[in-house]
C-alpha cells in the first residue's frame, strides 16, 4: 500500500487535513462546537458498530440514520454552511491567481488609509461616550449588509464617521461599513448572535457585532453609550475595553482580538 503513496496522495490528505481544520475553527467560533463533536461521535461510533464489531441489528438501525444524516446536518449547520459557501467564494479568495499574471505597479493599493481616522474617531467618541458601530470589511463580502442601510462612498474621515453617530442623527442607531478604504454605508442592520454564553450586560450593539463577526471574518468596533468604552469583535471573539494603542495594533494587523466570550 505504501508502495503506491505518492504527491498526489499527499497532497489529498493535506487538503483533508486543511478542511477539517477549517470546519473545526469555523464550528469553534460559532459556539457550534459541542454538536459537531458529537456529530464526530457518532460517526466515530457508527463505524465501530458496523465495521469493526458488525452488529447486524444495530449497525443496520445506525446505517438508516446516517443514510438521511445529510440533510440533519445541513439542517443544523445552515449558517455555519453559509458562512463557509461566502468566504470560499469571496473573491478576495482567489486575487492570488490574478497577481500571477497581473503586474502589480500600486505598491500602495492595499494601504489601510482608514486607520488613523477610525481609531481617533472612536477615541472622541468614547471621551463623549457617543455610541457607535463600525465595522470594517476583510476577505468576505459585505454588500448584503451594505444595501441594508444608506449607502455612499466617502474617504474615511475622523469628523465625518463622529456626525454619522452624533445623537440627532438618523442614521446612528445602525452601522457604519467600511470597505476597500471607503466608507460605503451607514445605518446598516447587522446579525444579532443569539449564543447563550453572551454576558447579560451585552447591548444591542454589541450582540451585533458578534453576530457579524460570527457570520463573516469582519472587524466590528463597538463604543459604548453607558461606559464610553471601546471594543472589537473578530472571528467570534470580542475584546471589551481596548485602549487606543490596542485599537489600532489590531486594525493593523499587528495583534489579534483576544477571546472575552
Amino acid at each position: 500500500m505504501w508502495m503506491h503513496f505518492g504527491i498526489k496522495d499527499l497532497i489529498d490528505v493535506a487538503l483533508v487535513a486543511f478542511l477539517l481544520y477549517q470546519t473545526y475553527k469555523l464550528m469553534k467560533n460559532s459556539g457550534a462546537i459541542s454538536i459537531f463533536s458529537g456529530v464526530v461521535s457518532f460517526i466515530v461510533l457508527w463505524i465501530v458498530v458496523s465495521q469493526i464489531l458488525e452488529m447486524r441489528l444495530l449497525g443496520a438501525i445506525m446505517d438508516k440514520i446516517v443514510s438521511f444524516g445529510f440533510i440533519v446536518l445541513v439542517v443544523l449547520f445552515q449558517d455555519e454552511i453559509r458562512r463557509f459557501l461566502v468566504m470560499l467564494g469571496s473573491h478576495r479568495r482567489w486575487q492570488f491567481l490574478t497577481k500571477l499574471f497581473t503586474p502589480d505597479n500600486s505598491p500602495a493599493q492595499n494601504e489601510k488609509k482608514y486607520v488613523a481616522p477610525v481609531v481617533l474617531a472612536c477615541m472622541n467618541m468614547a471621551k463623549k461616550k457617543t455610541g457607535a458601530l463600525i465595522a470594517i470589511q476583510q476577505a468576505m463580502d459585505l454588500s448584503m449588509y451594505i444595501h441594508t442601510g444608506e449607502m455612499f462612498n466617502a474617504d474615511p474621515n475622523a469628523r465625518l464617521i463622529e456626525n454619522v453617530f452624533f445623537k440627532n442623527s438618523p442614521l446612528h442607531d445602525g452601522a457604519m461599513i467600511i470597505a476597500g478604504n471607503q466608507i460605503r454605508a451607514a445605518g446598516c442592520i447587522l446579525p444579532v448572535a443569539q449564543r447563550m454564553d453572551i454576558p447579560k450586560d451585552f447591548g444591542l450593539r454589541h450582540r451585533s457585532a458578534l453576530g457579524l463577526s460570527t457570520e463573516t471574518d469582519a472587524l466590528v468596533i463597538v463604543v459604548s453609550e453607558e461606559r464610553g468604552k471601546i471594543s472589537i469583535a473578530h472571528n467570534g471573539k470580542i475584546e471589551i475595553g481596548v485602549s487606543v494603542e490596542d485599537l489600532q495594533q489590531i486594525l493593523t494587523g499587528e495583534r489579534e482580538v483576544k477571546n472575552y466570550c
